[in-house]
């Protein structure tokens, strides 16, 4: 992808990412109605609501991997939602990084290779990217487990495996999917302690969905997914 591809930078200081009026349909059944949404650079916002009500389709949407029918998703200034599917993926590869539900990792490969797997994707000198892949099994105490294969791993581990991925290329914004939805409430809670304090102390922006109220309160602002649109947010009591 060439500079020119690339959303522009903005000159004014602004949202890093927004959503205007977005519509977004699967089908005959409609999952996003107009739906808006500004998040700053460096802040954490939690989108809640209940299933079926549009908070994931939101999600993809600001990520690029779903384009809406209607209305206009921008990031850092310029349009995401006029680039190719091809200049998405790469801007999905450089500047977002993605936790799921269930990690999604690869069983195949082994703990390092799965940290490292963005990085070399992107070119990275391979002893460069194991390097980088370790120091952050070192930030997430994973030491000594990264010649295990996933499968081998707890439900804890295996998140905190994704969360290394998702934040080793540095990304502007990391899109975080119900992360601790299969992980019981203590381990959630150390997995989310891992998660805001590194993207804190990355500067990463997050986009959070979630169910739970107790992973909403690590956020620094919620906001309502209902029937396809944003309520109006209200601000968390200081985030932690």
């Amino acid at each position: 992808m060439s500079a020119a591809d690339l959303p522009a930078v903005p000159t004014a200081k602004g949202p890093l990412l927004q959503a205007r009026d977005l519509h977004r349909s699967f089908g005959s059944t409609p999952a996003l109605r107009g739906a808006e949404l500004s998040v700053d650079a460096g802040e954490i916002v939690a989108v809640m609501g209940p299933s079926g009500s549009g908070k994931s389709t939101l999600l993809h949407c600001l990520a690029g991997i779903f384009p809406p029918d209607r209305g206009e998703v921008w990031f850092d200034g310029g349009r995401l939602d006029r680039l190719s599917e091809s200049r998405r993926t790469e801007l999905r590869r450089t500047s977002f990084g993605f936790v799921f539900q269930f990690g999604q990792l690869v069983p195949e490969l082994t703990v390092a290779d799965n940290i490292a797997l963005p990085l070399l994707f992107n070119r990275a000198d391979r002893k460069d990217a194991y390097r980088r892949a370790d120091e952050w099994l070192t930030r997430l105490e994973l030491d000594g487990l990264g010649g295990r294969r996933t499968g081998e791993l707890s439900g804890g581990q295996a998140q905190r495996v994704a969360i290394a991925r998702a934040l080793v290329i540095h990304p502007r914004v990391l899109f975080a999917d119900e992360p601790t939805g299969s992980l019981d409430s203590l381990t959630g809670e150390r997995a989310m302690d891992l998660l805001t304090d590194l993207a804190r102390a990355e500067g990463t922006t997050v986009v959070l969905v979630t169910h739970d109220a107790r992973v909403a309160a690590y956020a620094d602002r919620e906001v309502m997914v209902r029937d396809g649109l944003v309520t109006s947010p209200y601000p968390v009591e200081g985030g932690r």
